[in-house]
């Protein structure tokens, strides 16, 4: 991993607007050419992120979402920048609308079903696959132009050699339930049994 310095980065960072910021700092930043910067700082000191950083784990999970079909970001380059005590990841966002964004324009219920079942046959598919994403909610998954699920902000996304058990993709999905608005979009009950009811399975992916 390349480092970067201060003045580089603020070279860079030259007309970017801010999407995310915290307490401690930026957290997402769109450049002037529509590319996205994502800052990840270590949160405690003796932490897993000292050996292998966020910003690693981000660009290993977009490659294994890409290798299993999945749409994500394209990762451009990663880069730690010394004085800010961050590691960051430049990558080309990934087209289309979140689940959020398009509830919040306003889907017609019919769409919403529809969308709804086929959500649950994606999550089914990740958990089939071993993949635990922790931060599973309709602001991380996306619709693609091409009428895909895409997942984005993946940092924290675990893959098991085996498919989930039942525990697991309850706990993988309770995060959507406590949301606002977000608990619309689970059946639970398919998703724990990891299978779709009928109805679900005639109606056609996105």
């Amino acid at each position: 991993m390349k480092t970067l310095s201060e003045q580089d980065y603020r070279k860079l960072c030259d007309g970017a607007v801010v999407l995310e910021a915290d307490g401690f700092g930026d957290k997402v930043l769109r450049l002037a050419d529509g590319t996205l910067l994502k800052l990840f700082r270590r949160k405690r000191l003796l932490s897993s992120a000292l050996l292998f950083p966020y910003a690693r784990r981000f660009v290993r999970n977009a490659a294994v979402l890409k290798k299993a079909g999945i749409p994500a970001p394209t990762v451009i380059e990663v880069f730690r920048v010394a004085a800010l005590a961050r590691h960051v990841v430049h990558y080309a966002p990934l087209a289309g609308s979140t689940l959020r964004e398009l509830d919040r324009a306003g889907l017609p219920p019919a769409e919403k079903q529809r969308l709804r079942a086929a959500l649950t046959r994606f999550i089914i598919s990740l958990h089939e696959r071993g993949i635990y994403f922790r931060s599973l909610h309709a602001g991380n998954v996306v619709v693609t132009p091409e009428g895909h699920f895409g997942l984005i902000d993946f940092a924290d996304l675990r893959v098991y050699p085996w498919p989930l058990g039942h525990r697991l993709r309850a706990r993988n999905v309770r995060r959507m339930l406590t949301l606002p608005g977000d608990a619309d979009w689970v059946d639970l009950p398919a998703i724990v049994a990891g299978r779709t009811s009928v109805s679900a399975k005639t109606t056609p992916m996105p």
